[in-house]
């Protein structure tokens, strides 16, 4: 009998371990949402079960929009790896962000589209020290627009990594994004793929690298934050 309970309660450790390998935690800024709609879905349920189902359904979704998958981040020096899930949509050069008064020396920058379906969690392109966080409000315009790194509501960090490289990182809000969540400061020193903020509900983020950059990739690739080597940055020195 013990032998069969022990068996049984190894076998459900096993499930359980699999079912987190599958089933990603989710970033505490997605409680309140899913709390809120579990709360709602009771109510409903209360009147109709089929109304039930429908927020038990969204309950899901919400819960899954705020996944924060764990990743396996490049630690080779002199990369810079992918800030976000999604698309890359654009690869120029352009000034970075004037609120960060870096100057008028163009920059290589990597824009990365996020759908309603990619991860939504920001993370550390590369290792090193939080330099300077800066917001600015703006505009909502459709996030894969070019305009939208100029027009559209930003935060931007600005990180110097060891080697001495200036990277900046923006996160840009989109036509349906509202809300920016940012979880560094000035003075922090950050870790090579660890989360650092949230956009709610699709947006965009800009990856600045030095001019010099080798990028690794180009307008139409997928990305996977924490993974996908962007560029490598110029020789120390």
């Amino acid at each position: 009998m013990t032998v069969d309970r022990d068996k049984h309660s190894g076998a459900v450790s096993h499930f359980l371990e699999l079912a987190r390998g599958i089933v990603p935690p989710m970033h505490p800024a997605g409680r309140p949402f899913v709390a809120g709609a579990a709360v709602a879905t009771l109510l409903l349920r209360r009147y109709s079960k089929r109304a039930g189902v429908v927020g038990g359904l969204l309950t899901a979704w919400v819960a899954w929009f705020f996944r924060e998958p764990k990743r396996t981040t490049p630690t080779r020096p002199g990369l810079a790896v992918a800030p976000a899930d999604g698309t890359v949509s654009h690869v120029v050069e352009a000034v970075p962000p004037v609120e960060l008064g870096l100057g008028a020396t163009p920059m290589t920058r990597i824009s990365v589209f996020l759908s309603v379906f990619d991860v939504h969690v920001q993370r550390v392109p590369v290792p090193g020290l939080v330099r300077q966080v800066s917001y600015r409000p703006g505009k909502f315009l459709s996030a894969d627009l070019d305009k939208a790194s100029e027009d559209n509501e930003r935060n931007t960090v600005w990180l110097t990594t060891p080697g001495g490289h200036d990277v900046v990182v923006v996160q840009i809000a989109g036509l349906v994004a509202r809300r920016i969540v940012c979880e560094v400061a000035e003075g922090d020193k950050v870790a090579v793929g660890q989360t650092y903020g949230l956009i709610r509900f699709g947006s965009r983020v800009d990856l600045y690298v030095p001019t010099g950059s080798r990028v690794l990739v180009e307008a139409g690739q997928r990305t996977i934050g924490g993974e996908t080597v962007l560029a490598e940055l110029p020789a120390e020195g």
